[in-house]
């Protein structure tokens, strides 16, 4: 019900009055049963916007720190990502990643919308840097069709450091299904779940036309983070 009234009473109307987001696509986002949107990811506020012009629930996996920071502002950020439908996700890796599979799962066991980023991480420039295979395992277990994404120019609304967005619009390019049926009980072989996570890359590179670099933006990240010591 919280959900319900933020997007639809509360701060939806609001945020869409002010960043007037504009949509294409949207009719390729199937009505009923269980689907992923997997979004290139440029900026906090893609896990706001996106759920916002989509019809049904949509919930997406957010990295656990979100919901374990201390004091008023801890509690205003948990109490955001709990409202916005986000659900915590440990990411380093292991186990941890084993339990945010079955986390997506059972979002998607219950025949509802799950959001993945499978970059793993905002792009730290702009790019579109190359997909982790956990999206494709999720994909093939669960046996549903994948609708990609592009979020358009959140990225200048909310840079990577700010912390209140600037007034602009923002764009959401949504795309036609794609099906990975054909490799229905094979999400135990890496290079499958290479193939599939590269398809959706593409796709991803192909509707928002974002400059595509085959390393991980965890990867340039943590070297750039080195370089600034």
């Amino acid at each position: 019900m919280f959900y319900w009234l933020m997007k639809n009473v509360i701060a939806g109307p609001i945020l869409k009055g002010i960043f007037r987001p504009w949509v294409v696509g949207l009719e390729n986002v199937p009505a009923e049963g269980a689907v992923i949107l997997a979004s290139n990811h440029l900026s906090f506020i893609d896990s706001i916007f996106l759920p916002l012009v989509v019809d049904r629930h949509v919930s997406f996996l957010a990295k656990s720190d979100y919901f374990t920071r201390k004091g008023l502002k801890g509690w205003a950020t948990k109490a955001f990502m709990n409202a916005t439908g986000q659900l915590p996700i440990d990411r380093s890796g292991g186990k941890a990643s084993e339990a945010s599979l079955n986390t997506g799962l059972r979002v998607l066991a219950r025949g509802e919308i799950l959001g993945i980023y499978p970059e793993g991480t905002r792009s730290p420039d702009g790019k579109l840097y190359r997909g982790r295979t956990g999206v494709a395992r999720m994909i093939l277990e669960a046996g549903v069709p994948v609708v990609p994404v592009a979020m358009v120019d959140t990225a200048k609304i909310m840079p990577i450091g700010t912390r209140l967005p600037k007034i602009g619009r923002i764009g959401i390019i949504i795309g036609e299904p794609l099906d990975f049926s054909r490799f229905e009980g094979m999400e135990g072989d890496r290079f499958i779940l290479r193939s599939v996570t590269d398809e959706i890359m593409y796709e991803l590179h192909r509707l928002g036309d974002q400059e595509y670099l085959d390393v991980y933006a965890s990867t340039v990240k943590e070297k750039r983070a080195q370089l600034s010591r």
